[in-house]
């Protein structure tokens, strides 16, 4: 049945349906009159006019999907009476969803339909009975009559805002599938139907730039278009970032703005105040339906996981792991049937992306520049979150913009913002109940009072990034015996963990990446219950070029300790704020400690549960092979150390984990993982990561054996060139990554051949000083979506060749210093690009701009370092 669509732009098409050409001429009228609401949407439209004429003799179907407010319907109206498809059917219809569904109604509608434009009279007005003998039809009966008004004819059906798979079965299997060049056109919110259904066409964000000017449009409405410029641009750009490209929000407050004075001051009420007008200005209330629309429509469980993000700051990228791991402790999801825990909840969190609710990110690292996962809720889908926690009281944020009110059983307290001490002290001590709380999570700077003991009941204590964290501060954790989840993760004045934190009993995550602690308490091993333990000031996938290692190593080896201290406050590298860092290097080297691994107690293998380790050092406890042995359970392991004295033990016991998903190894210096891993045969068969750090030289047999792996990352291997040619066969490697001296040749020409690499989508190249050229053969890497090449094709390098023939190609990022690039190289890869038909991104970015905005080198130190910790 036609009706209004609550989650576009415009109301639908009348329920008295124009028909045949008429219907054509009238909607192409009316697609003219909203042309400017399709502003940023000429290539979207191009595009899904361009999959409907689409050379095919079957029945094709077309998704259009993207959250709620996207313009999903607005486009397909567009599409739908375009004079592109003039003549192209025999029989059109439109019909909108109900829900809940009704598949009766759904029939009635569409045969309502397909009888008025058969023949040229709307229903209502045939005067011959058929409306009257329709609307008493039974559904059988209704199907019988669809598919004869359809059969052997062209067709375009649009089956807009469809919710369900289930919905999708009830109506497909009635549509006539004869050799007719037919089309049916879903909108959807959900990424899994859109898949189901057929081909489908994923409605993305208006860029920057498509979204000022549909701001302008509706804001200046009738008048002459302006150029915003100073303050009012700044507000119009804060406007439009919360929108964050989203059609629906951008011209409804534009059209809101219309009516009021076009000042920046008044722009600047809406920005200060945009949560309240959300909330209760009528002429912005569209917004709010829309979103909650999408929020109702939720199960119970997913409900209470979206709630979650309202936990974390404005703009901040929440890691995919630290979510799913925080959820787990939480209780959203718990072990079901043969599935853990955590596969539940990244089917929760699947599910909650194909609802296009939330943006799946790859954010990169810090100088490094890793790919990483993380996500992030739409600003004004944030709101909505944020006006639900707190009706139901579910999460309090201690900051300056909070309003001192008692409240009752608060599940989750944050602390950020600027608060002064006695103001937190005074909320913390005597106006908050604490006692229920499940979850504290601090962003900022670190104070004593913020753990109290009434917080009996925590579950959740997650400090990343926290400042000012001090070994002291810790003593009171080992009392929080319900704590599940605890992360320490960047905390810079973190060097050792109190033995308290074996009273942790029901501790399941303890995540101490990038501090400064390097071995642990015997204590830690009462901790039966730890699944994931991450460790290593520096993250062995995050490890600095060569070239810069040795230049702050050397002097600490050829000098001493005093010497290098001189040489530290000398070096122009202090301006790095890499001091820390440098002081840290010349403990571990005296100490003979692991920047990159944990000295970890005899006894850890105790910890059965224990699913992901790492990065522990093997090299200073000859037992720990064989307590990697008996945790059966592992799927991510990282390991450092390795050497001529523990790798065949090593090798032993990695060969038995048949659980085993991800695995890194690396050895330093010379021989470093020669011959060293020829024992892992045969390799774990479920295997999908694979990292080598160290000399290498000929990559094991076994390597060929992994048709599991998807992920491959080489650093200091210094392979023979022949090597790449043995990966190319990998069956599914998606993600392949060649770091400094992955390959030891001094000039560096990869040549791709046809039918290589056929699953790659990311090809990553690093700190590849020798790299001359990489070319590509037509029908190599059938699947590429990404090159990202960083600090490589120095000056005089030939570089890209066969950029026009990776037809799955989207972007290529270049990082490097000014000058690696010259204007040769950057016309030829741009000419190359000009004639991909993909049309792929092309990034560029100075190396030492980025340098300047980065913190220090693969963390996130400062130069407030203190020797006598």
């Amino acid at each position: 049945m036609c009706g209004t669509s609550s989650h576009d732009l415009f109301p639908e098409k009348d329920s008295n349906t124009a028909t045949g050409k008429s219907l054509t001429r009238n909607w192409t009228m009316k697609a003219a009159l909203e042309q400017h609401q399709l502003v940023g949407r000429e290539g979207a439209m191009s595009e899904v006019i361009k999959l409907i004429r689409e050379e095919g003799d079957r029945l094709h179907v077309i998704s259009v999907w993207g959250m709620g407010g996207m313009g999903k319907t607005t486009l397909v109206r567009s599409v739908y009476g375009s004079e592109e498809l003039s003549g192209m059917f025999q029989k059109r219809a439109w019909v909108t969803i109900l829900h809940p569904f009704n598949r009766e109604q759904f029939f009635r509608s569409l045969a309502m339909q397909l009888h008025s434009d058969d023949t040229g009279k709307d229903v209502s007005l045939m005067g011959d009975g058929t409306e009257k003998r329709l609307q008493v039809m039974e559904i059988a009966d209704l199907i019988k009559e669809t598919f004869r008004l359809l059969d052997r004819l062209t067709y375009l059906i649009v089956l807009d805002d469809l919710s369900s798979n289930t919905e999708w079965d009830s109506i497909i299997p009635h549509f006539p599938k004869d050799e007719m060049t037919s089309r049916i056109i879903i909108t959807t919110r959900e990424a899994s139907v859109a898949s189901r259904c057929s081909k489908k066409y994923k409605l993305r964000s208006l860029g920057d730039d498509a979204a000022l000017d549909l701001f302008k449009k509706k804001v200046f409405s009738g008048t002459e278009m302006v150029d915003l410029t100073g303050t009012m641009r700044d507000q119009a750009e804060l406007i439009l970032k919360k929108c964050d490209g989203l059609p629906l929000a951008i011209a409804t407050i534009g059209g809101f703005l219309a009516t009021k004075p076009k000042t920046s001051l008044e722009w600047r009420k809406l920005n200060d105040h945009i949560s309240v007008e959300l909330e209760n200005n009528p002429e912005l209330e569209m917004i709010k339906t829309v979103l909650m629309s999408s929020y109702d429509g939720l199960p119970y469980h997913l409900k209470s996981c979206l709630l979650y993000f309202s936990i974390f700051p404005e703009d901040k990228n929440v890691r995919h792991g630290r979510l799913i791991r925080r959820w787990i402790a939480e209780g959203y999801s718990k072990e079901m049937r043969t599935k853990t825990a955590e596969e539940v909840a990244e089917e929760y969190f699947t599910d909650i992306i194909n609802r296009s609710m939330v943006q799946q990110l790859k954010t990169r690292a810090p100088y490094t520049g890793k790919i990483t996962d993380s996500c992030q809720v739409h600003d004004l889908m944030r709101e909505i979150c944020i006006s639900k926690s707190d009706e139901e009281n579910l999460v309090f944020v201690l900051d300056e913009h909070c309003t001192l009110q008692p409240t009752d059983k608060i599940r989750h307290l944050v602390v950020r913002g600027s608060w002064s001490r006695d103001q937190k002290k005074k909320v913390l001590g005597s106006v908050l109940d604490v006692s229920h709380i499940r979850s504290l999570t601090v962003f900022g700077e670190w104070k004593s009072f913020f753990i109290s003991k009434k917080m009996r009941l925590l579950r959740v204590l997650d400090l990343e990034d926290t400042e000012n964290l001090r070994d002291h501060d810790l003593a009171p954790i080992g009392k929080l015996h319900h704590l599940k989840y605890l992360s320490l993760r960047g905390c810079l004045y973190i060097y050792h963990l109190p033995d308290s934190f074996g009273n942790l009993s029901e501790l399941e995550t303890l995540d101490i990446r990038s501090t400064f602690v390097v071995t642990l308490p015997a204590s830690i091993t009462k901790l039966s219950k730890l699944k994931y333990f991450r460790a290593g000031l520096v993250p062995t996938d995050d490890v600095l070029p060569s070239s810069y290692v040795r230049e702050i190593d050397q002097p600490l080896k050829e000098f001493g300790l005093a010497a290098y201290k001189s040489y530290v406050q000398k070096k122009s590298i202090h301006d790095l704020d890499a001091v820390p860092y440098l002081f840290f290097q010349a403990r571990i080297w005296l100490r003979g400690w692991d920047e990159h691994g944990m000295k970890v107690p005899r006894g850890i293998g105790r910890m059965k549960a224990l699913h992901t380790l790492g990065v522990v050092n093997i090299a200073r406890a000859r037992a720990m092979p064989k307590e990697l042995k008996k945790l059966t359970w592992l799927r991510k392991l990282g390991v450092t150390g390795i050497n001529k004295k523990n790798c065949k033990e090593l090798c032993s016991a990695i060969v038995n984990h048949g659980r085993l998903l991800s695995l890194s190894m690396r050895a330093e210096g010379e021989p470093g993982l020669e011959g060293c891993l020829d024992d892992l045969s045969p390799p774990p068969d479920s295997l999908q990561s694979l990292k080598l750090y160290g000399y290498l030289v000929k990559l094991p047999t076994w390597i060929e054996q992994l048709q599991m792996l998807t992920k491959l990352t080489l650093r200091s291997t210094q392979l023979e060139y022949h090597a790449i040619l043995v990966l190319a066969k990998l069956p599914n490697l998606a993600i392949l990554r060649l770091c400094d001296g992955s390959f030891r040749w001094a000039e560096l020409n990869f040549h791709f051949c046809p039918e290589s690499f056929k699953s790659l989508t990311a090809l990553e190249l690093e700190f590849l000083p020798g790299l001359n050229s990489v070319e590509f053969e037509q029908n190599a890497m059938p699947n590429l979506e990404l090159i990202r090449v960083l600090h490589c094709f120095y000056g005089g390098a030939d570089g890209f060749s066969g950029i026009q023939f990776l037809s799955g190609l989207k972007e290529v990022s270049l990082k490097g210093h000014k000058g690696d690039f010259n204007e040769k190289f950057k016309k030829d890869l741009r000419e190359q690009l000009s004639k991909n038909s993909n049309k792929p991104n092309l990034k560029m970015e100075d190396m030492a701009k980025w340098l300047s905005a980065a913190p220090a080198p693969a963390l996130i130190l400062n130069s407030k370092f203190e020797t006598n910790n």
